[in-house]
This record gives structure tokens, C-alpha cells and sequence, in this order.
């Protein structure tokens, strides 16, 4: 049984967070950081090859964080795999005793390290979503017979900041259909802008976990300003351009951002992004 589905169900502000495997095989720094935020969140997502760099695998680190009694959300993109990886590995996580997954595309090839080589996407995400149903069926996607289903608490993504918004809107109500629970959203800033985007889609049932992000630099800032579906709002870039202390200011903000969405949010995805130490430091602000 997933503990996150739990909370979940029981209307309870959920707090997630998100690791990135290393490149390599050395997984001391990716475990310290977990002892961090372990014991201080309901669920740590583990990244799936992000920004389509080779890393760790994601069932590896997620196998590992619940050993150390944490509970992992495995994200499983459709970028990389074909239909019948794409089954095997939801399978073996599930024997693994990994109970959430989330479903995302994936950053295209384009962006990564390995430009040529060519994304797989066998599978959509609708589709991908609809898989993981029908495994927890007991029936694989050829029509065989499971000796053994999963049952997974499951998870996708969408982006309340993009534009055009129906189109957003239009694929989370698709997703919620194809058996998605619960939602973690790109970064926002603009918590009204997202009140009046989570009014639109309260109804459909599942779950949204909006994200935000730590902001520890200008130079952070123009980094996410450039990547698709981030909008920034300009009051923020000018906060942090008018303290002496960036790293401050943007736990101040990220804090600030939390408070204002556990007034209606069903919870909120931390993406620290590499700064991890200072969870802590954001989720005391919010608690005073």
C-alpha cells in the first residue's frame, strides 16, 4: 500500500521533494541529502535520466530509499524504453516494494548530452498511464495473463503556466482518465495565477502537487527563465537582484510561495535542485 495514496486520500497537505541520481555508481552525497529531507516529506521523487543525461537508475535509488525507511516515487519517462521495458521495469520496481510511480515524456534527446541519438516514445504518456492500469489487471499489453499484478499509486505531471492553458487542462483531464491520482506540476511563482488554473481542475478528482523551486542566484533565475513552460514573474528577478544575499531571499520566497498554497493546495513538490540542505531551512519558515 503506497502511504503517499494515503495521505492523499485523506486530504492531508502533502509535501514532496526530488533527487537526482549521480553519474556513476557513487551514491554518498544523493544519500546524505536524503537523510536531509527524508524524515521532513511525504514522498521523494527519484529522476528518471533527467534533462536526458545518462544517470543511476531510478528503480536503483528508489529500492535504496526505502531501505532507509523513506518512500520514493520512481518517475518513469517514455523517452528511453520501449513497451516491453517499459512493462518489465514497472514490474520489477513493484517487486522491489516501490509503490509510486509517475508518468512523464521526458526532456527530448535534443536538450541532453547525446543529441544524435534517437527518443524511443513507443509509448505516449495516455498510453503509457493506460499500461500501467491494465498491468494492475493482471493482463500485460500483448494480452498475456499476469502471475502477479502490480497496484501502484500513480502519478503524471502537467504545466499550469503554459500556454495555451486549455491545451494543459485538455491532457490532465485525459491523464485523470487513463488512471492518473495525482498531479506534480512544473515550477510557479504566480501562486493566484495557479489558484485560478487548480479551480478549473479540482474537479476532475486527482491530486495537484504545484511545484517550487529554491532560487539561490540571478544566475539561476536567467537558467529556468530559458526553459519551456518557466515563467518568472519580474517582482521575483527583482527581489533577488535588490538583496545582498540571493540564497536568503530565495528561501524567503520559496517559503513565502508554500504558506500562500497550503491555504487551498492539496500539497506542493520542493525542487531545490542540488540544495537540498536548506528543506529544512524553507519548511521552518513556513511552520512559524
Amino acid at each position: 500500500m503506497s502511504k503517499l495514496c494515503e495521505k492523499l486520500k485523506q486530504n492531508k497537505f502533502v509535501i514532496t521533494a526530488e533527487l537526482f541520481p549521480p553519474k556513476g555508481t557513487d551514491v554518498s552525497v544523493l544519500m546524505k541529502r536524503a537523510d536531509i529531507i527524508g524524515p521532513l516529506v511525504d514522498g521523494i521523487n527519484v529522476t528518471d535520466n533527467q534533462r536526458a543525461c545518462m544517470r543511476l537508475g531510478s528503480i536503483a535509488i528508489s529500492h535504496m530509499l526505502l531501505d532507509k525507511g523513506y518512500e520514493p516515487i520512481m518517475q518513469m519517462t517514455c523517452r528511453d524504453r520501449n513497451r516491453i521495458a517499459l512493462q518489465s521495469d514497472l514490474l520489477s520496481a513493484y517487486v522491489l516494494g516501490i509503490r509510486n510511480v509517475l508518468i512523464l515524456s521526458g526532456d527530448h534527446p535534443s536538450v541532453g548530452e547525446y543529441k544524435d541519438i534517437k527518443g524511443v516514445y513507443d509509448l505516449d504518456t495516455i498510453q503509457l498511464l493506460d499500461t500501467v492500469n491494465k498491468l494492475q489487471t493482471g493482463v500485460d499489453l500483448s494480452g498475456g495473463k499476469l502471475k502477479g499484478s502490480p497496484k501502484f499509486c500513480i502519478g503524471a505531471v502537467v504545466n499550469p503556466t503554459a500556454s495555451p492553458v486549455e491545451m494543459q487542462i485538455m491532457m490532465m483531464e485525459k491523464k485523470v482518465n487513463a488512471g492518473a491520482q495525482f498531479f506534480q506540476t512544473q515550477t510557479i511563482f504566480d501562486v493566484p495565477k495557479f489558484k485560478e488554473f487548480y479551480g478549473k481542475v479540482k474537479g476532475f478528482g486527482a491530486k495537484v502537487l504545484p511545484g517550487v523551486t529554491l532560487l539561490k542566484s540571478l544566475e539561476f533565475v536567467k537558467f529556468l527563465k530559458n526553459l519551456p513552460g518557466v515563467n518568472i514573474p519580474e517582482e521575483i528577478t527583482k527581489r533577488l537582484e535588490a538583496s545582498k544575499d540571493p540564497l536568503k531571499e530565495g528561501i524567503k520566497i520559496c517559503s513565502e510561495t508554500i504558506k500562500e498554497l497550503k491555504k487551498f493546495a492539496d500539497g506542493v513538490h520542493i525542487m531545490a535542485i542540488g540544495m537540498e540542505e536548506y528543506i529544512p531551512q524553507i519548511l521552518d519558515e513556513v511552520n512559524k
